[in-house]
């Protein structure tokens, strides 16, 4: 894919007529959307838009894009280094009764005064494939060692290898339960 910067504004009667292919890159801190989500906003957006018309001459835009980013891992909350990629078929369209009329496999993308701004499509792209929760596979994961130490009933696995069953704070509260109930 091209280095260059995406052109952000597009006439889409244009480059679905002439069946235009756009390559190029958005800086990640530019998404602001998106950018929020991540632990650390760095890096550039690769993008590849293939625009069309369908055969009911609707405007078609088929997209690829991949994007570094770094998460925060809910299980550790460290950072979590992944590359997010995406590959769509949306539908442009410029009015809501547009997109009613668009088939199934087209997600509409609506856009205004005979333009349309491909960094906000990429965007919106973005957020679909940011996962809702990101971990660390357990291995790499610092908090996964301490999950690992607990068995399905809350106990320790190995009272020798880890936290001994008298060092445990709670035993005070149940040697002062068992005192109580006597």
């Amino acid at each position: 894919m091209s280095s260059a910067e995406l052109t952000r504004l597009i006439d889409p009667d244009k480059t679905t007529q002439q069946a235009a292919v756009v390559e190029g890159t958005i800086p990640v801190t530019s998404l602001v959307r998106f950018s929020e989500l991540l632990f650390e906003p760095t890096g550039e957006v690769q993008v590849r838009l293939s625009f069309d018309q369908d055969p009911e001459r609707r405007r078609v835009v088929e997209g690829e894009l991949s994007a570094p980013a770094v998460l925060q891992c809910q299980r550790c909350l460290k950072a979590l280094a992944t590359t997010l990629t995406s590959s769509f078929r949306v539908g442009l369209v410029s009015s809501d009764e547009q997109a009613k009329q668009l088939p199934g496999e087209l997600e509409p993308f609506q856009f205004g005064d005979n333009e349309v701004d491909v960094w906000q499509l990429v965007e919106d792209e973005l957020l679909l494939v940011v996962p809702p929760f990101p971990l660390h596979d357990e291995a790499d994961c610092e908090a996964a060692e301490l999950v690992a130490r607990y068995s399905d009933d809350g106990e320790p696995e190995s009272a020798g290898e880890h936290q001994a069953a008298d060092e445990n704070p709670f035993n005070v509260l149940a040697e002062l339960k068992k005192g109580k109930d006597s």
